[in-house]
Protein backbone atom coordinates (compact mmCIF):
# COMPACT_ATOMS: atom_id res chain seq x y z
CA UNK A 1 0.00 0.00 0.00
CA UNK A 2 1.20 3.48 -0.86
CA UNK A 3 0.42 6.34 1.51
CA UNK A 4 -0.12 9.96 0.44
CA UNK A 5 -0.39 13.14 2.52
CA UNK A 6 -3.05 15.59 1.31
CA UNK A 7 -3.06 19.34 2.02
CA UNK A 8 -5.78 21.73 0.89
CA UNK A 9 -5.07 25.41 1.53
CA UNK A 10 -5.57 28.92 0.21
CA UNK A 11 -3.22 30.75 -2.14
CA UNK A 12 -1.73 34.21 -2.32
CA UNK A 13 -0.38 35.26 -5.73
CA UNK A 14 -0.62 31.66 -6.89
CA UNK A 15 1.54 30.23 -4.07
CA UNK A 16 0.37 28.23 -1.05
CA UNK A 17 -0.45 30.60 1.81
CA UNK A 18 -1.40 28.26 4.72
CA UNK A 19 -3.54 30.81 6.58
CA UNK A 20 -5.90 27.82 6.88
CA UNK A 21 -5.30 24.22 5.89
CA UNK A 22 -7.16 20.89 5.72
CA UNK A 23 -4.99 17.80 5.98
CA UNK A 24 -5.77 14.15 5.24
CA UNK A 25 -4.01 10.88 4.46
CA UNK A 26 -5.08 8.39 1.79
CA UNK A 27 -3.73 4.95 0.93
CA UNK A 28 -3.64 3.40 -2.53
CA UNK A 29 -3.01 -0.21 -3.55
CA UNK A 30 0.06 -1.16 -5.55
CA UNK A 31 0.16 -0.57 -9.31
CA UNK A 32 -0.37 -4.31 -9.94
CA UNK A 33 -3.93 -3.85 -8.65
CA UNK A 34 -4.65 -1.75 -11.74
CA UNK A 35 -3.34 -4.29 -14.27
CA UNK A 36 0.44 -3.76 -14.34
CA UNK A 37 2.14 -7.16 -14.66
CA UNK A 38 5.77 -6.05 -14.45
CA UNK A 39 6.53 -5.86 -18.15
CA UNK A 40 3.54 -4.45 -20.04
CA UNK A 41 0.56 -2.15 -19.44
CA UNK A 42 2.52 0.34 -17.30
CA UNK A 43 1.19 3.43 -19.07
CA UNK A 44 -2.44 2.34 -18.87
CA UNK A 45 -2.18 1.19 -15.25
CA UNK A 46 -0.38 4.40 -14.20
CA UNK A 47 -3.07 6.56 -15.82
CA UNK A 48 -5.81 4.68 -13.93
CA UNK A 49 -3.78 4.87 -10.70
CA UNK A 50 -3.35 8.67 -10.96
CA UNK A 51 -7.05 9.18 -11.71
CA UNK A 52 -8.11 7.08 -8.71
CA UNK A 53 -5.59 8.86 -6.47
CA UNK A 54 -6.98 12.25 -7.51
CA UNK A 55 -10.55 11.08 -6.85
CA UNK A 56 -9.65 9.83 -3.36
CA UNK A 57 -7.67 12.98 -2.49
CA UNK A 58 -10.45 15.32 -3.64
CA UNK A 59 -13.04 13.32 -1.70
CA UNK A 60 -10.88 13.41 1.45
CA UNK A 61 -10.97 17.22 1.60
CA UNK A 62 -14.45 17.81 0.17
CA UNK A 63 -13.68 18.80 -3.42
CA UNK A 64 -15.62 16.05 -5.18
CA UNK A 65 -16.91 17.23 -8.55
CA UNK A 66 -14.67 20.29 -8.92
CA UNK A 67 -12.64 20.68 -12.09
CA UNK A 68 -9.25 22.32 -12.29
CA UNK A 69 -5.66 22.24 -13.50
CA UNK A 70 -3.34 19.37 -12.48
CA UNK A 71 0.44 19.85 -12.26
CA UNK A 72 2.44 16.63 -11.84
CA UNK A 73 5.95 16.95 -10.36
CA UNK A 74 6.70 13.23 -9.93
CA UNK A 75 6.37 12.67 -6.19
CA UNK A 76 4.08 15.69 -5.74
CA UNK A 77 0.82 16.47 -7.53
CA UNK A 78 -0.74 19.93 -7.36
CA UNK A 79 -4.42 20.52 -8.19
CA UNK A 80 -5.70 24.09 -8.64
CA UNK A 81 -9.52 24.30 -8.88
CA UNK A 82 -10.90 26.71 -11.47
CA UNK A 83 -12.32 29.97 -10.09
CA UNK A 84 -11.00 29.55 -6.55
CA UNK A 85 -7.92 30.83 -4.76
CA UNK A 86 -7.08 27.42 -3.31
CA UNK A 87 -4.70 24.55 -4.02
CA UNK A 88 -4.69 20.81 -3.27
CA UNK A 89 -1.24 19.26 -2.78
CA UNK A 90 -0.65 15.49 -2.83
CA UNK A 91 2.72 14.28 -1.49
CA UNK A 92 4.02 10.71 -1.47
CA UNK A 93 4.52 9.82 2.22
CA UNK A 94 6.41 6.49 2.24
Amino acid sequence: MNTYDIEYTDTFSGESNYSWVRRATVTMPELTHYGYDGSTNYSKANKIYRRELMKKAKAAVGLTGLRGRVEDYGDMIRFVPYGQCTVLIINYAD
